[in-house]
């Protein structure tokens, strides 16, 4: 088998990408430091048309090289918002009529496997590579959505789960439409 060439690959260009139609997706960054996971979720969040990257409080927003580095120019075509603080970001959401879910190991959190959206509009919450979601942030979301791990360790790089979540939405967001 043959590697399809770059040329081959029919993608759209960033305009078309900021006109095309996007899945009902938002993904807030509570406090993630590292600009690599940044840059990995901007990516990530073009590949599947996500509505649009939250970034708050610690969270970096571009221009920055290392969040470049990794994004490879889809913090240009993802539209990105930036707040001091992670609540501002969930009230505005839920106001809009999103319902937040962090992704978070916690108390009666569902199953990503089991986790079945509806037709409405969703915004996952990603937080801090050690501390996770604030807990203040926690208390405000809607519900928590947690991947079931089988291993020794006890959690996952935040720009990995948000690649296995953000897949899984879109997956069964795009069957909605």
């Amino acid at each position: 088998m043959r590697k399809l060439k770059i040329t081959e690959l029919n993608r759209i260009t960033p305009e078309a990408f900021k006109l095309a139609e996007k899945i009902p997706l938002v993904v807030v960054l509570d406090n993630v430091r590292s600009l690599h996971n940044v840059g990995s979720v901007f990516r990530t969040s073009d590949a599947f048309r996500v509505a649009a990257v939250y970034l708050c409080g610690i969270t970096a927003p571009p221009p920055q090289a290392e969040i470049h580095k990794t994004a490879l120019g889809a913090e240009d075509s993802v539209d990105w918002k930036y707040f001091e603080n992670t609540l501002d970001a969930v009230r505005e959401l839920k106001a809009a009529g999103f319902h937040v879910a962090a992704v978070e190991q916690a108390e009666n959190s569902v199953s990503l496997e089991q986790f079945q959206p509806g037709k409405q509009k969703y915004a996952i919450v990603l937080g801090h590579e050690v501390h996770g979601v604030d807990q203040e942030v926690m208390n405000a979301c809607d519900s928590s959505i947690e991947i079931p791990q089988f291993g020794t360790k006890h959690s996952l790089n935040v720009s990995v789960t948000a690649g296995i979540v953000i897949w899984t939405l879109f997956s069964r967001l795009s069957r909605l439409r």
